[in-house]
């Protein structure tokens, strides 16, 4: 970078230093989660100047910006690129593509291989949420005001895009309450919805708990190691003084503790149900795959990139709490009454929990494997087979749920009858969440993060693991064989508005090209995502 032109006719040193600082930014590598935040606000001002009759409009403006968003991802496929990162010491300067020998680059905000597919997975998801929220908003008009409810949605996928490029503590915490403070209000957004204002407050509450936890972390991480950046906190960790060894202990385990409570991890899992249906539904469906990618992806770049060498600490525990999840998460899908109201919401919320310990399996093997990279290769593709399916299973759910406000199990009987399409696609997605054919893609997802457990020598938890996909086979397909029994009494066609067809066109066209050719997912397994 040249130096400041005040700078050359001043010729002053400090001014020279002062220039030094002076950095040029990279728009292209921000414009996933920048173009999400402009669109948010001109939605809101938009908002403005529509009368009542025109408020759809926003939600094709909102979903067309969603749209504009992931595709700004393909520019960036030709090479990591980085911004926002320190100037001089040979730490890198200014933005762009490639690397700088010698140090690791500090920089805050990085586009790499990671990145490009969290954001292809949050901006994915929120498109899909936001069709199904184009329906249900104008269902309950008179409850759900659409410009706060489209500005809260594009606000906190901005958030969601950013948080996997954030590169030093500070922006990764920002990214994270960016990304949950929307979500707040969105799941207590229906006026007059008593079950709705009580979801969102469990929600805040957890939440607040979990930065609070977060932070505490951070600040002892930072004065322990003097830096903020992952990278540099990597290299400072190890080498800690030793008055400062136990604070930076405390530090490292606080802020797993904070993630732990995002990802809805047991025993942090309890506000789970009760949002997922006291939420309007494309919310649920927005939280139950941004939300944990959020999550997921800030557990990732603390433990992998941040604190490699705690990983004997991080390991063990996040095994533990992987083994947990998935117990409790099963077990609690199994209990679910399908003739209890709202029960269809309630045991994909259950199941959601289910998989998020699935999720954290390749995490907690990253801390014992060799090639931590590859461990986490299995988290993200077990992650993106799961948002394209779960988001399809909540679409279907949405429509049940016009023709059956009860949402109950029970209500999908018969459901072949009145809606074949729907149910085949029903059908899929359920057995893609259980892992059996034809959903290939969940078989071989659950097969590369059973490999990821064996891989790492937790044979105890690979036995753990495979335990519960027998629990969660036993109600994935009652719940199949459910849509194609006879249906009792009157049966009700489901008629489905062209923004629903379309979430769930999208989510089965996804499904099965995932499980038709498996290796566009599997591959990141194999390869390195740093």
């Amino acid at each position: 970078m040249s130096a400041h032109p005040l700078a050359q006719q001043l010729g002053h040193p400090l001014a020279a230093s002062a220039a030094s600082l002076v950095q040029s930014v990279d728009w292209l590598a921000v414009a996933p989660p920048l173009i999400a935040a402009v669109v948010a606000l001109g939605v809101l001002v938009a908002d403005l100047f529509l009368p009542e009759s025109r408020k759809n409009v926003l939600g094709w403006i909102s979903v067309a910006g969603l749209a504009a968003a992931a595709l700004m991802l393909l520019p960036l496929l030709d090479g990591d690129r980085a911004t926002f990162c320190l100037t001089g010491n040979g730490t890198g300067t200014g933005a762009g593509p490639g690397s700088v020998t010698g140090a690791p680059r500090a920089c805050s905000y990085t586009a790499d291989h990671f990145t490009l597919v969290i954001q292809l997975l949050v901006l994915g998801g929120a498109l899909l949420a936001a069709l199904l929220s184009i329906t249900t908003l104008d269902d309950d008009r008179r409850r759900v005001p659409s410009g706060e409810f489209w500005f809260l949605l594009l606000s906190a996928t901005a958030g969601a895009a950013l948080l996997p490029a954030a590169r030093d503590l500070a922006t990764l915490i920002v990214a994270l309450e960016v990304a949950s403070l929307p979500a707040f209000a969105l799941v207590g957004i229906r006026h007059g919805d008593r079950r709705s204002a009580e979801a969102a407050l469990k929600f805040f509450l957890s939440s607040v708990t979990a930065t609070a936890v977060s932070l505490m972390g951070v600040s002892f991480v930072y004065a322990s190691t003097g830096t903020l950046y992952l990278t540099q906190v990597a290299q400072r960790l190890p080498d800690t003084p030793g008055q400062l060894h136990t604070l930076a202990q405390t530090g490292v385990v606080l802020t797993l503790i904070g993630f732990a409570f995002k990802t809805a991890a047991v025993p942090f899992h309890f506000w789970v149900p009760d949002t997922y249906v006291g939420a309007p539904l494309p919310v649920a469906a927005y939280l139950s795959v941004v939300g944990k990618a959020v999550g997921f992806s800030g557990l990732i770049l603390v433990t992998v990139v941040a604190f490699p060498s705690y990983a004997d600490v991080w390991g063990p525990a996040l095994a533990v709490l992987a083994a947990l999840t998935m117990t409790v998460g099963n077990v609690g899908a199994l209990r679910q009454q399908a003739t209890r109201a709202r029960s269809a919401v309630r045991l994909l919320a259950w199941s959601s929990v289910g998989q998020a310990g699935y999720l954290l399996v390749p995490i907690a093997a990253a801390g014992y494997a060799k090639d931590a990279q590859k461990a986490i290769g299995s988290t993200v593709a077990y992650a993106l087979m799961y948002a394209a399916v779960n988001l399809g299973a909540f679409a279907v759910a949405a429509v049940v749920g016009r023709g059956r406000a009860g949402n109950r199990i029970s209500d999908y009987r018969g459901l072949y009858a009145t809606n074949p399409v729907t149910a085949l696609l029903m059908a899929f997605f359920l057995l893609c969440l259980a892992g059996l054919p034809p959903g290939i893609i969940g078989l071989f997802a659950k097969v590369t993060v059973f490999s990821a457990a064996v891989g790492a020598g937790l044979g105890w938890l690979a036995v753990v693991m495979a335990v519960n996909v027998v629990i969660a086979l036993f109600y994935y397909l009652r719940w199949t064989a459910l849509l194609f029994r006879a249906p009792e009494g009157e049966t009700v066609r489901h008629r489905i508005p062209a923004p629903l067809t379309a979430a769930i066109a999208l989510a089965g066209v996804a499904g099965v090209a995932l499980s038709g050719a498996p290796q566009l997912v599997l591959r990141f397994a194999a390869t390195g995502l740093f």
